[in-house]
């Protein structure tokens, strides 16, 4: 049975519309996460019985609060990034802290992208009739509640909502103090949309106003919350890992490398270089390492081209040999194993594909690497032998996106090895349930 709008709206208990907790009524962090999610696990059931229409048309109307609520967003972020910057935030940081309106009008898209992508909840993924007669189906349905804990990303906020609902589930937010004002306008439009759209605001929730008490308690909030996902820097994510006792799906750093192979032509290596490493360099899947063929062709041209675009390359002795008028940094074995995040790259010759996958199973961090050859066999040896989350071929590394692979949006990036791995979308925040049909059979 799936819900329509006005079943929707009355299939919450009496009283899901009483007051949520907050830091006045209720400061215990603990306990005011019991609440938040057990107030989560009864949305969780009416978002699992909607059908895909309801939860389309809801997503529709984040996407137009959010389009009508911009300037509000925009303010907000504002006050956020004054804060910050003059508490002496890295421009790396305020870069994911900044929504504009060109940013806003992408989550506006990948709201839309998401309304049109087929609802996981339900899909068969394998099914049989024994020859007993029982007849079996494997089929996708939600978590239930999914917590997120994400630092400086407001963008997170609202692409984690969509794709919870979409894959009908309900989620609790931690999405850290430096997005403070930008997260709460966001919520507000959010958890407005929902109702308005006939679905229960209590599918999405914050625990900012706790603040790490709160994240803490998220964290230890084991047969209350389902899954928790975090999506952040390094020790956000170690910290997460290491204290959670909820089941974590890990997202990783992003140390990316690309290989510049002998074959590979000047002119595709410095835009595919230009790109990866220029366009955002404060992303996860931006390149981190460039190893180079000892005589490719397109090296001097690609280390050109890239300290003409501000980029520091830290070179070891061969690289920097490549193009002696180009001002490089020695590199040491920490840049190797160092996602700069910000306009640096590590720069490496290596002698040929077997030195650099061995470069790339030494340092990576299992989240993207590249390959731009011209040479069919090594790129194929590179997609069998190189064990990352995503592999590519003469292509960006900027690719590794949600949004950018047809997902419509994501809520990380696994570099596990679990059900999820890669970009996770919709399918990823669903788990499978057993459904045995029988017709009065007993087991002998």
């Amino acid at each position: 049975m799936t819900l329509s709008a006005d079943q929707a709206s009355t299939a919450l208990p009496a009283d899901a519309s009483s007051a949520a907790p907050a830091p006045d009524t209720v400061p215990d962090a603990a306990e005011a996460v019991g609440q938040l999610a057990g107030r989560a696990r009864v949305a969780s059931r009416v978002l699992a019985r909607a059908d895909r229409n309801l939860k389309d048309h809801a997503l529709v109307s984040i996407a137009g609060a959010l389009d009508s609520g911009r300037a509000d967003v925009i303010a907000a972020n504002a006050r956020d990034l004054e804060r910050e910057a003059a508490a002496g935030t890295g421009a790396a940081l305020l870069d994911r802290l900044r929504l504009d309106d060109a940013r806003v009008d992408g989550l506006i898209a990948a709201l839309h992208e998401l309304a049109g992508l087929p609802d996981p909840v339900g899909t068969v993924l394998r099914g049989q009739t024994l020859p007993n007669g029982l007849r079996l189906r494997q089929v996708h349905v939600p978590m239930g509640v999914v917590g997120a804990i994400y630092e400086a990303r407001p963008n997170v906020t609202v692409d984690i909502a969509g794709l919870a609902l979409k894959s009908g589930n309900a989620v609790l937010l931690r999405g850290g103090s430096a997005a403070a004002e930008t997260n709460k306008a966001l919520l507000a439009l959010i958890r407005e949309a929902l109702e308005a759209a006939g679905l229960p605001a209590d599918a999405v929730q914050s625990v900012d106003p706790w603040g790490r008490a709160g994240a803490t308690a998220l964290m230890a909030a084991r047969g209350k919350v389902d899954v928790l996902i975090p999506r952040g820097g390094r020790s956000l994510i170690q910290s997460v890992v290491t204290n959670a006792t909820v089941p974590v799906i890990e997202t990783g750093e992003g140390n990316v490398h690309i290989y510049l192979d002998e074959s590979a032509t000047s002119a595709d290596a410095v835009a595919i270089l230009l790109n990866a490493k220029t366009q955002r360099p404060s992303v996860c899947n931006t390149v981190e390492t460039l190893l180079i063929h000892p005589k490719a062709a397109a090296a001097a041209d690609v280390l050109t081209a890239l300290a003409g675009a501000g980029v520091r390359l830290h070179a070891d002795e061969r690289a920097a040999a490549l193009v002696p008028e180009v001002a490089t940094v020695p590199a040491t074995e920490e840049d190797w194993a160092t996602e700069y995040m910000d306009l640096d790259l590590a720069v490496r010759v290596v002698d040929g594909l077997d030195a650099a996958m061995e470069h790339i199973r030494t340092w990576s961090t299992g989240h993207t690497e590249a390959i731009l050859t011209n040479d069919l066999a090594n790129a194929e040896r590179f997609i069998a032998e190189v064990d990352s989350a995503a592999v590519i071929v003469n292509a960006s590394t900027r690719f590794t996106d949600g949004g950018q692979l047809g997902l419509g949006a994501e809520v990380g990036i696994s570099t596990q090895k679990m059900h999820a791995r890669g970009p996770m979308g919709l399918r990823e925040l669903t788990t499978t349930k057993w459904i045995v049909q029988g017709d009065g059979h007993v087991r002998s």
